[in-house]
């Protein structure tokens, strides 16, 4: 199924349109019939000449009904633009495209309509000039006449090669459903329609509502039922044992855990600059539109505090409006869904100067640089993908500060001997509250990433029996900021004293492990490797495995080596490999 909303001035004939492709009447209100204007979403479908079925979004018009517009064009991929040949250009027309590109569409067709009542042109010329310059770009145009139905099995078609060139959708990405409707049947309950834009649901599914989890009874997508709905779709959820007061329009029915109900965003803007932006404006995204308070920081970027917290991911596109001016201020990408206070003098210009280096991407190395430390379900909230290594359980840390908090815990555990040299160690709760950490597994981390430091009934204490500490600091200066597959070069670890014999005795220590005559690593460096690998597809090659590990031939085959030996990965004929519990 595909899904595409009108859009276009009032009075254009955007449901005369879909009355005529479909067959069905969009206008669900007695009022509409009688005024001959939509106010509300309507909805209808058809199949098209390939076969394919497209479901319509009809919004009204009118610049009263801005807000239903937009919860109804939201969640959509394209959307036909229509205009009508006796009138061209108008003030809606202009704000609905807008609309569409503030919330990145970028898929749409022309449709000029009441053909047979002027020459469409004059229209047409126009509204591809004022489309194009937008991130709509160059589009297709067809001209009807939903009186007569000149022209509509050339809209068919346009609308056949409008859907086949839409990209595929993210089928197992989470779900967000926009609610548009909601009401209740008699012997079902509560009922919830939306636009699925991502994702499948499923009879049976926990989802989200709310600070709630809800269950779902049962499916309909176009009137028939069904045990799954995949995106895109037009799709109503029965919801088990939900108050039809809990849920309208606005809400989202969202898969557990991944997205942040966020009430406090950082953005960049895409439309008129920051500094101008009224200090109240409307944000809409989905179905829903919420006040929001601006705090302009650079050029084009801002904080926005919402009226109420919506679901929101990393790279969101939202709109930002002035209901007061009928006029789209600009679209907005979300760049961070949990962004630091603002306090500290200075600190709103540093933040905009951080802002400037962010794309809207979410990305693991880089929200680690900002945050430092944060735990995976929080990661997974914002969007970002959990590409790497955790340092503990499912903690995550950057690289750089990791290290800094080995080198802090070595020195916490020798100030607390010097403190209290008859006591066996520092107990580890005192050094997850002196290093600033949530969880004492991530002391527990610290400690078996440090040879020299050992974990005995709770307490950390420093040294191993006949490891001189001189050998400790070596191995820990060679290895230090570096990554876990970058094995130093002879010279470098020449360069901190570290030659045969000294590697030797660092080997026979457990300090590290010899993985080639001329390549030793840290001793977690096998298990590490076997997770990383293992997030590969199966069965991977000595090139996939060297670029996911990030080191160099020399060291790669080796490990590889190793990770045969130990029952970690397993070589095949071809000499491809899999990781243990995997198959090819």
């Amino acid at each position: 199924m595909h899904v595409l909303a009108t859009a276009g001035h009032v009075d254009h004939g955007k449901s005369t349109l879909v009355r005529a492709l479909t067959g069905m009447e969009p206008d669900r209100w007695a009022e509409e019939r009688r005024r001959g204007m939509t106010i509300d979403l309507g909805f209808a479908w058809t199949t098209l000449p390939s076969g394919a079925t497209v479901a319509f979004v009809d919004v009204p018009g009118h610049e009263r009904f801005v807000p239903n517009m937009l919860a109804g064009v939201g969640p959509v991929p394209a959307a036909l633009i229509v205009v009508a040949a006796d009138e061209g250009w108008m003030p809606q027309s202009a704000e609905h495209v807008a609309a569409l590109d503030a919330l990145g569409v970028r898929h749409g067709l022309l449709v000029v309509t009441r053909s047979d009542l002027a020459d469409p042109a004059a229209a047409t010329g126009r509204a591809r000039q004022e489309i194009a310059a937008t991130g709509l770009g160059v589009v297709d145009t067809v001209a009807v006449s939903g009186r007569t139905g000149a022209g509509l099995d050339q809209l068919r078609e346009a609308i056949d090669r409008l859907v086949a060139s839409l990209p595929a959708p993210a089928v197992d990405a989470p779900v967000r459903l926009w609610i548009d409707r909601a009401f209740t049947i008699k012997g079902a309950g509560t009922v919830v329609t939306g636009t699925l834009g991502a994702g499948r649901i499923r009879v049976g599914d926990e989802l989200q509502l709310g600070d709630d989890l809800v269950r779902v009874r049962g499916l309909q997508s176009l009137g028939d039922t069904a045990d799954r709905v995949t995106a895109v779709a037009r799709v109503a959820v029965n919801l088990r044992g939900v108050d039809r007061d809990r849920a309208g329009r606005g809400d989202a029915l969202l898969t557990p855990g991944r997205f942040r109900n966020a009430g406090l965003i950082d953005v960049r803007v895409h439309g008129d600059p920051a500094a101008g932006l009224p200090a109240r404006l409307t944000l809409h995204l989905g179905s829903a539109a919420v006040p929001v308070r601006v705090r302009p920081l650079g050029p084009d970027t801002a904080r926005l505090r919402l009226g109420r917290p919506l679901p929101l991911r990393v790279g969101d596109r939202a709109l930002l409006r002035d209901p007061g001016r009928h006029h789209v201020a600009g679209g907005v990408t979300v760049l961070d869904v949990q962004p630091p206070g603002l306090t500290r003098r200075g600190a709103a210009a540093a933040r905009a100067a951080e802002l400037a280096t962010l794309t809207g991407e979410p990305d693991l190395r880089g929200e680690l640089g900002r945050r430092l430390l944060v735990h995976g379900r929080d990661l997974t909230a914002m969007g970002v993908p959990l590409d790497g290594d955790p340092v503990a359980g499912e903690w995550y840390a950057d690289p750089a500060h990791w290290s800094a908090l080995g080198r802090r815990l070595a020195e916490e555990v020798e100030r607390h001997r010097a403190a209290h040299p008859l006591e066996p160690g520092a107990p580890i709760e005192a050094l997850r509250h002196r290093l600033g950490l949530p969880d004492r597994a991530l002391v527990e981390a610290l400690v078996r990433g440090q040879p020299a430091l050992t974990v005995r009934a709770g307490r950390v204490s420093a040294g191993l029996p006949g490891v001189p500490a001189e050998l400790v600091a070596a191995v820990d200066k060679a290895f230090a900021d570096r990554e876990p597959f970058a094995a130093p070069e002879t010279y470098d670890l020449a360069g901190h004293g570290l030659g045969p014999k000294q590697l030797a005795a660092a080997v026979r220590a457990g300090l590290l492990i010899q993985v080639a005559p001329n390549v030793v690593l840290r001793p977690s460096a096998p298990e590490q490797a076997a997770r990383r690998l293992a997030a590969l597809p199966q069965p991977f090659t000595l090139s996939q495995a060297r670029q996911a590990l990030g080191t160099t031939r020399r060291v790669a085959v080796p490990l590889l080596e190793l990770l045969d030996r130990r029952g970690l990965t397993r070589r095949l004929p071809d000499d491809r490999r899999t990781t243990a519990g995997t198959s090819a």
